[in-house]
């Protein structure tokens, strides 16, 4: 019989109830482990034994990164340092490093849930995975490595970066799947165009993490490729790290571990729950996690559950790509907007390439402004760019119920990057 990293529960009945046998364990085990966990516990007024039902979720305090910036270097540790194998810490660029320890267990439950990410995409013993994510103190590289090797394909460890590394693996190694952030995609799949290597290449498959990625960029990428699928993988250094979840083949959203871990989709304002299928924060609490168990963690990141079956038959609920984070939000002219909202737009407006960035500014008049620099679509006639400006403005102004002025420039001109792509530049207060 093939190995599946798929869970044995086949209902949503068996599910709840192994759901609630890891929160019972998870708030106990942080209680009697973690005098952090045990003071925010007590003072919301709740014990370990008052988790009767999942609905009890809701008596429990929240968790943020600030407790985990408090806390440093080794913060809301539920374990004996002793008990500790690895650290991983986020590549934030403000104040300190969140750093997660991680215990043998931790690191087996992590590749484990991480290889049925490769399961999920249909990925055999027979792919070679060339992996371009970042090796290092952040949890990219080895986790898609060890997860790999573990579920037997062929692992190539190409770290990011260096075109011409990469370029020449694709050729001599026959790599079949590629693991990047999609801005790195979208910078192989242009650079396979212009060096002509299409046809001297077998990559079928990409899985994009780390970053949000648009239906303009992923049809771009897919198109000078050929690829036949390309999958989004989130993750995040506090929740173990990448691999919490998949699209499958039919791309009607992510399954996510609800074997691992619950997920919570709140307000971010009133941090009540939002009707499913609306947008909202994404609130985690782990099942199984030892040495750093999270109770109610605010990522700030912000999707929706996806109601329904998926076509697939998996019993792994969904939840939507990542739109945004709550706290990336841009505030213009007392509209609240997410860029996730301007990528939605651009995607569905035909002319325009994949790269585009907003630009926010306060003018001597004391008003704000907002300027949308797009690419035209390559090999598209500038003589065409009124139109487009013109379609674009509409759009934005339906959409969002913003005016914004608009500049279309040449294809190639915005800056590609190998791992995230910065895409707001808010000089309203420089």
């Amino acid at each position: 019989m093939t190995q599946t990293f798929m869970p044995e529960i086949k209902t949503e009945e068996e599910l709840k109830q192994l759901q609630l046998e890891g929160l019972k364990w998870t708030v106990r085990h942080a209680y009697e482990g973690s005098s952090v966990y045990r003071k925010k516990l007590e003072d919301a007024g709740v014990g370990p034994e008052d988790i009767e039902s999942l609905g009890d979720l809701r008596r429990l305090p929240f968790t943020t990164a600030q407790d985990l910036q408090e806390g440093y270097p080794f913060p809301l540790l539920s374990v004996p340092l002793e008990k500790v194998v690895r650290i991983h810490a986020s590549s934030g660029t403000t104040g300190k490093r969140k750093v997660l320890c991680y215990t043998q267990k931790d690191i087996d439950d992590w590749t484990h849930f991480f290889a049925r990410c490769y399961e999920m995409a249909e990925i055999t013993k027979e792919d070679r995975v060339q992996i371009a994510v970042g090796y290092g103190i952040w949890t990219a590289g080895v986790g898609f490595q060890l997860a790999c090797e573990k579920f037997g394909a062929m692992a190539i460890p190409a770290g990011p970066g260096n075109l011409d590394m990469q370029c020449q693996f694709l050729v001599d190694f026959g790599s079949t799947v590629m693991c990047c952030t999609a801005s790195m995609g979208l910078l192989m799949a242009e650079e396979v165009n212009r060096r002509g290597l299409r046809d001297k290449i077998k990559l079928k498959k990409m899985i994009f993490g780390s970053e949000r990625s648009s239906e303009a960029m992923r049809r771009r990428i897919k198109e000078l490729l050929g690829l036949e699928h390309m999958f989004d993988i989130p993750g995040m250094t506090e929740l173990y790290g990448p691999g919490t979840g998949l699209e499958c083949i039919y791309h009607t959203g992510i399954h996510y571990w609800a074997d691992y871990y619950i997920l919570e989709i709140l307000d971010p304002e009133t941090l009540e729950p939002v009707p499913e299928g609306e947008t909202g924060e994404m609130v985690v609490t782990t099942l199984r996690k030892e040495a750093v168990p999270l109770i109610r963690y605010r990522t700030r990141d912000l999707s929706r559950l996806i109601p329904g079956k998926c076509p697939c038959g998996s019993i792994l609920p969904r939840h939507d790509r990542i739109l945004g984070r709550s706290d990336d939000m841009i505030i213009f002219r007392a509209v609240n907007i997410y860029p996730g909202q301007i990528d939605h737009v651009l995607s569905g407006i035909e002319g325009i390439g994949s790269e585009y960035q907003i630009i926010l500014e306060r003018r001597k008049d004391g008003k704000d402004y907002m300027i949308l620099k797009v690419e035209r679509d390559e090999g598209r006639a500038s003589s065409m760019d009124a139109d487009l400006m013109r379609k674009v403005k509409e759009e934005i102004k339906k959409q969002i119920m913003v005016s914004a002025e608009v500049q279309i420039v040449s294809y190639g001109e915005l800056p590609r990057s190998e791992r995230k792509s910065k895409r707001v530049f808010d000089n309203r207060d420089l």
